[in-house]
């Protein structure tokens, strides 16, 4: 294994694509890593050691996928490419301990595939470098799917991890916040320069942790209605809640708006951004019970 030579370089990432004649597919938001330290780093943040299993979203040619199938115990990575699967068994052959799976992320059985593939009792840990145009989705998809994972380590546009880890009271926090931090913790843990990916992307990346909540922080009646809740709150940012809400709820007259702010004790002129998780969900409660 030592005199392997690392596929996140740049000159081992152009052979690779010059061998396969492989061309970026803008539509599926294809930048490789060329950077080992950077993909080290990552390793360090999910803690990744032999006593995790790890799935990969995207793994491209096996960049990082190989960095975690030399620390992880087992590795099932998602790629959607078709073309990659027989790149990725190419410059993969050296380790026995990763699967490829050829489907779509959001429409896998994950939790089957995790079954077959993880039978032990080891701590299992999402570790990936995903495509900016649906990180949000994936994100979402893994989250409500109740995976019986342990954290989320990924590589996403920069401005996209600051509105994931946003605190209230910054122009940030929004929607994506709370949803994000309903079910994890999440935290911005290093930026990284666009020059590190081939092709470059016009933008910074950001390595997002999200650590598993056991449970949410806030007590909600009906998780869909407080996610569409907060949306709603958040629909014309520079809008206050009372606007916003009587948009939002056109069945409900004002002097009815008005009577379920005041049983929250929440002033009707204060904006979203301004709410704490635990204001949004006391003003979804009782206004899930005036429906």
């Amino acid at each position: 294994m030592a005199n392997i030579k690392a596929i996140a370089t740049p000159n081992r990432t152009k052979e690779i694509l010059k061998k396969y004649g492989f061309a970026f597919k803008k539509s599926l938001g294809q930048n490789f890593l060329i950077d080992v330290n950077i993909l080290k780093n990552i390793l360090n943040v999910a803690d990744i050691t032999k006593e995790t299993n790890a799935i990969e979203v995207g793994p491209g040619i096996g960049a990082l996928t190989e960095q975690l199938a030399i620390y992880a115990n087992k590795v099932v990575a998602f790629e959607i490419d078709q073309r990659l699967v027989p790149i990725l068994e190419d410059t993969l052959s050296p380790y026995d301990n990763v699967n490829i799976v050829n489907q779509d992320i959001l429409k896998a059985d994950i939790q089957s595939l995790l079954q077959q593939n993880f039978y032990d009792e080891k701590e299992i840990k999402i570790v990936a470098n995903l495509p900016y145009y649906i990180t949000t989705p994936i994100l979402m998809h893994l989250l409500m799917a109740k995976l019986p994972i342990s954290s989320i380590t990924v590589m996403i546009q920069k401005e996209v991890a600051d509105r994931m880890a946003a605190t209230e009271n910054t122009k940030e926090y929004g929607s994506l916040s709370i949803a994000i931090q309903y079910y994890t913790e999440a935290s911005v843990e290093m930026i990284v320069p666009k020059t590190v990916f081939m092709p470059q992307p016009r933008v910074d990346s950001a390595v997002l942790h999200l650590q598993m909540r056991k449970k949410p922080p806030v007590d909600v009646m009906d998780e869909d209605f407080f996610f569409l809740f907060v949306q709603a709150c958040f629909q014309q940012r520079r809008k206050t809640l009372r606007n916003n809400l009587s948009r939002h709820f056109a069945n409900l007259d004002k002097p009815m708006i008005e009577k379920t702010l005041q049983e929250t004790g929440i002033d009707g002129t204060r904006r979203a951004e301004s709410l704490t998780m635990e204001e949004f969900a006391l003003l979804a409660n009782t206004f899930y019970n005036q429906r």
